[in-house]
């Protein structure tokens, strides 16, 4: 400080310009990167059709996800961030695209229609659930209106924002959804004369003749493929060669894995962990295990032998009590096991349940909350209630259950132990056939009931396990880090980079086809999250550049360098070659056999011509690609329909398999006296109908949405930013 203090003393306008300077240096390079200073705006996340989706609201939406998984209990991984941005994004993108065709179509949701929806026979399931008397088992208009009342009253409450700000608009989203979806389904429509049409058309079969010359006579090393070539065929089939914003890296790796050293290490941790985790009390062992930070959960239940299936289980259960058997190697996690307790069990249990739910699984495997403890125990309680008091369970069942087993009466059989979560084991295996309670587990409150028991009875085993992953010591990152930079920071072309990579016997690996929104490198590994490594690749790096820095994924420290770039659009000659260079080449040599046959006015001149037999192929169907005798030859299929073949032969066609000259000899067609119009319209509407349905998981209408995708003009930018 006193250093800055001298120099402010002395000369405090040099400062002042250099700090000016070193600040809009800093403005400027923000401004050129971000287009936020300068009239750009980096807050857009993307566009659709011109329309933005901003950045900032996006990640308030985002936030409230994980917010919800947190709240749960279940914290979202990496992977589990991925799967909701995409699915929020594909929101989004589906809401800008519907919400046009609401508005062009004067769709809306009345105030009227959405108490109807509320309030009427039909409500939303869970909108029924939360407002049925357990023991009628109906549904309480009048008890849900007081209640929806009397949240609109508070609106600083929570339960307001929830119910009004997130549960309303979903509700008239998924009716706007089922209308449009309604509105297609309703204006499809198959005319009769179409389907005549296509009945007549596949019933024709023919007869030709025909002289074919296989491609395989002629050698491939005689027939040249240029880049001109390419860029001509790409042209002509510009469908065919779309290509995806991509990229492709070269790479060389440096191994931060635990070593010999750091195994040892965490061996001899567990080693010292033995004594306490030996003499800890039974109510003591789930804390313990939480203190010392286990790799494997505590099954807190009991299990039979038969189904613990684990190497070490028989010297596990034979450990004298009070002792622990361990550390043992468990994949790349040293293990200590210890007995908590024994009990007898029945080998199988036949039980049925309600579930009333506080938790739901998600299309990405999280729980995510669906309703409050309170209420859902209360639910629970008054369902086992009205069950005591002469209420049919298999009604209840039916109304009330949000498992799966709902529609099987709520029964789960010939279960075995470890199968169903701690608590839900605990009491169907511990308990005498008749017991009936309530338990609360992860999902929400079961009430169970215990009808039968099976099998014999054998020694349940609640078993604790000690589990610490072997991980790499500061030393062995610290050491693969700093190769890895140093190789990173000596070689910045690909020259350097492929010559440093030989000097040094490193094998240089490569990834190819890398999209901007992958959150893994094929080749690379899928252990570890690359997205640091890819948004450089599309954000940073310039092709032939070396990264300044490494990338740690998994636990390898990645030193890449930019190979290939594609842009969206149509592939280069380079790209497109491999996909193109055999019909190329198929091309040029059916032209070379044009060119040596010329005109011919039979079909025995081109035999002369070409050196090869007519021959014949009969039952030719229009319905169909193959040709008998031949195979899979669609243009020869359609050739033998076309009427100006059936005087004089067919220039060279160039086929699968070969070019081919043939000669229609005659059509005809293939009774169907008992086909049913009426029937083929319906299927062919059905069939329409099946790409407008809206998904079964995300309420999109996916054919709906993914058709306006394909003519919409939509813009991602989300690789920048996440």
């Amino acid at each position: 400080m006193s250093v800055i203090q001298s120099l402010r003393e002395k000369g405090a306008w040099i400062m002042t310009a250099v700090i000016a300077f070193a600040l809009l240096v800093f403005v400027v390079e923000e401004g050129l990167r971000n287009k936020s200073s300068f009239g750009g705006s980096s807050n857009t996340l993307g566009k659709v059709n011109g329309k933005s989706i901003d950045r900032v609201e996006f990640e308030e939406r985002f936030q409230k996800i994980e917010e919800r998984y947190t709240q749960a209990g279940y914290p979202m991984d990496e992977n589990s961030r991925v799967q909701e941005r995409n699915r929020l994004w594909d929101e989004y993108v589906d809401d800008a695209l519907l919400q046009k065709e609401y508005d062009e179509l004067g769709l809306e949701v009345t105030d009227k229609e959405l108490g109807d929806l509320l309030y009427g026979a039909n409500p939303p399931q869970d909108f029924r659930q939360s407002f049925t008397d357990p023991n009628t088992g109906q549904f309480d208009p009048n008890a849900a209106y007081q209640r929806v009342q009397g949240i609109r009253k508070n609106k600083s409450s929570l339960e307001y924002k929830s119910f009004f700000g997130d549960y309303i608009p979903a509700l008239i989203k998924m009716r706007k959804k089922e209308k449009l979806e309604s509105l297609m389904n309703s204006s499809i429509y198959m005319p009769k004369w179409i389907v005549e049409k296509m009945n007549a058309e596949n019933s024709q079969i023919a007869s030709i003749s025909y002289v074919s010359v296989p491609y395989v006579t002629i050698p491939d090393s005689t027939i040249k493929v240029t880049d001109a070539d390419v860029n001509e065929y790409v042209n002509r089939n510009k469908g065919l060669f779309r290509q995806e914003k991509a990229s492709g890296i070269d790479y060389v790796y440096f191994n931060a894995a635990p070593s010999k050293a750091d195994s040892a290490a965490t061996e001899l941790q567990q080693n010292n962990l033995q004594a306490n985790f030996a003499a800890a009390s039974p109510a003591d062992v789930p804390q313990l295990l939480i203190n010392e930070g286990t790799q494997l959960p505590y099954y807190n239940s009991y299990i039979a032998r038969n189904e613990i299936k684990i190497a070490n289980i028989d010297s596990i259960i034979s450990t004298p009590s009070g002792q622990v058997f361990g550390p043992y190697l468990d994949g790349s996690s040293y293990v200590l096991a210890r007995v908590v307790d024994i009990k007898s069990v029945p080998t199988m249990v036949k039980v049925r349940h309600i579930l009333v739910s506080t938790h739901q699984q998600s299309q990405t495997g999280q729980l995510q909350q669906v309703r409050d403890e309170t209420v859902a125990k209360n639910l629970a309680d008054s369902l086992a209630t009205a069950i005591r008091s002469g209420s049919n369970f298999d009604s209840l069942v039916v109304k009330f259950s949000e498992d799966g087993t709902r529609d099987k009466g709520g029964i789960y059989d010939s279960i075995v132990t470890g199968r169903m979560v701690a608590s839900f084991n605990d009491f169907i295996f511990t308990n005498p056939v008749g017991a009936k309670g309530v338990v609360k587990t992860e999902f929400g409150f079961h009430y169970i009931e215990i009808l039968q028991q099976k099998g014999s009875v054998v020694p349940g085993y609640k078993i604790a396990y000690l589990s610490k992953s072997v991980i790499a010591s500061d030393e062995t990152e610290n050491n693969a880090r700093s190769l890895a930079t140093q190789f990173a920071a000596e070689n910045r072309t690909k020259k350097q980079f492929d010559d440093a990579a030989k000097k040094a016997n490193l094998e240089v690996f490569n990834a190819a086809e890398i999209k901007p929104l992958d959150p893994a490198v094929r080749g690379v590994g899928l252990e570890g999250n690359a997205r640091d490594l890819v948004r450089w690749i599309f954000t940073e790096a310039e092709k032939g550049e070396v990264a300044e820095r490494p990338f740690l994924v998994g636990d390898k420290y990645i030193v890449p360098v930019l190979t290939h770039v594609y842009e969206e659009g149509t592939m280069d000659a380079e790209r497109a070659r491999a996909n193109s260079e055999f019909k190329i080449r198929q091309e040029k040599k059916a032209k070379q056999i044009a060119d040596k046959i010329g005109n011919v006015a039979s079909m025995d001149a081109a035999s002369k011509a070409l050196g090869q037999p007519v021959q014949r192929a009969d039952s030719v169907s229009f319905g169909t690609s193959q040709v008998p005798g031949v195979g899979y030859e669609p243009k020869i299929t359609g050739a033998a329909f076309n009427k100006a073949y059936a005087s004089k032969p067919s220039p060279v066609i160039t086929g699968e398999l070969g070019a081919f000259v043939i000669q229609t000899v005659g059509v005809g067609a293939m009774p169907n006296p008992a086909v049913d119009i009426k029937a083929q319209q319906a299927a062919q509407v059905q069939q329409i109908r099946m790409f407008s349905t809206p998904n079964q998981y995300t309420g999109a209408s996916a054919g709906i949405a993914s058709s306006l995708k394909k003519g919409a003009s939509i813009t991602d930018n989300r690789y920048k930013y996440f």
